[in-house]
């Protein structure tokens, strides 16, 4: 049965063949704070610090975990001092740099912006004002030579070359050693066939309407002229079901459809639970869910131009598993060969910890 009919507007058109781009070797970095080697060695000090923690329990690393994780904390919702639970998911820091906004919300124009959210949010770091910040770095002897060499031995140590510091680290993670960026290079091996099904479903489907380019999202630097979408666009028992409404990020409060930056889809497969809740636990689902109130993949629809008085006639199936299962093998595809095997590691030293208590 068709459902009542949807504005033409709603409905993604493209008249151009979609190119597929690869992640550049290196982040970009505002003139303002040009990177060099002395940033990037204090600023991964400063990412790593518990000190800038109101209990000094949690450093930046609490959430994003570099070394032997995926960039979040695994968590639905991440945990800040005191044991508080905040309300949304923790995204990736890998490949940030090259996000034009940050935060689910988008409310950060730039990663220096975004460094100083989490430092004085009372219910992640904690920390009472800048000044504080300011001051446990000064309480740390080993800082000052590292300003002096990042930022010149007569630089106050202030919030904002903190900020900068931390971003500059931050701009040296970038994972362009995909499976998938070795196939577009020209390895045509570097896929496997269910790979390159999902591949094309992911294009045909459309979900390069919004996680386009190479970091697969419409809110990355390489074009950012739509970074904020609505979600969910189409009403579906998957909204109560995860709640995907109870938070709705940078729209207003009781408009019933969300705003949110459309995430990077790059290392997706290792950056579970997804959703900006962390609702969701199976990649499968996501996928289900995504093709389900973003592309209306529910059924018929009615498609209505105001414009050109004219009525389509719009078929839009629900994914079989089959489909669902080769859109999860490719964005497989999107994970760093470097980051699995920093979690195999890590996971090793782990059983190894373990079997040894």
């Amino acid at each position: 049965m068709d459902s009542q009919p949807i504005a033409a507007n709603q409905v993604a058109r493209s008249s151009s063949p979609y190119v597929w781009q690869t992640l550049p070797d290196q982040a970009p970095a505002p003139e303002n704070n040009p990177m060099t080697s002395e940033k990037v060695v204090l600023g991964k000090r400063l990412f790593f610090d518990k000190n800038l923690s109101w209990d000094r329990t949690l450093s930046c690393s609490s959430c994003h975990d570099v070394i032997g994780g995926s960039g979040d904390d695994g968590l639905p919702t991440s945990r800040g001092i005191n044991n508080q639970l905040g309300g949304r998911n923790a995204p990736t820091v890998w490949n940030a740099a090259f996000q034009s906004v940050l935060f689910w919300d988008g409310r950060a124009a730039s990663l220096e912006e975004q460094a100083k959210g989490p430092l004085f949010n009372p219910i992640e770091m904690g920390m009472p004002s800048w000044e504080e910040v300011v001051q446990r770095v000064l309480d740390d002897p080993a800082y000052v030579p590292l300003f002096a060499d990042a930022f010149g031995a007569d630089t106050a140590i202030d919030i904002e070359r903190i900020a900068e510091a931390i971003a500059s680290y931050e701009r040296t993670l970038i994972t362009p050693d995909a499976p998938y960026d070795r196939f577009v290079r020209g390895d045509l091996d570097a896929l496997s066939a269910q790979q390159l099904r999902g591949m094309a479903s992911f294009q045909t489907l459309g979900c390069v309407n919004c996680h386009t380019g190479p970091n697969f999202s419409g809110a990355s630097l390489f074009d950012s002229r739509a970074p904020l979408r609505i979600f969910p666009i189409y009403p579906t028992p998957f909204e109560q079901q995860y709640e995907l409404t109870r938070d709705t990020g940078a729209a207003m409060a009781g408009s019933g459809r969300g705003s949110w930056r459309v995430p990077s889809l790059r290392n997706v497969a290792l950056t579970g639970p997804w959703l900006h809740n962390g609702s969701v636990s199976e990649l499968k689902e996501v996928v289900r869910i995504m093709s389900s109130v973003q592309l209306g993949h529910t059924g018929r629809y009615l498609v209505w131009s105001d414009d050109h008085k004219v009525m389509t006639k719009l078929d839009r199936p629900a994914l079989s598993d089959g489909e669902i299962e080769d859109i999860v093998a490719f964005l497989q595809s999107l994970s760093s060969d470097m980051l699995l095997e920093r979690i195999k590691l890590a996971k090793g030293s782990t059983d190894q910890a373990i079997v040894a208590h």
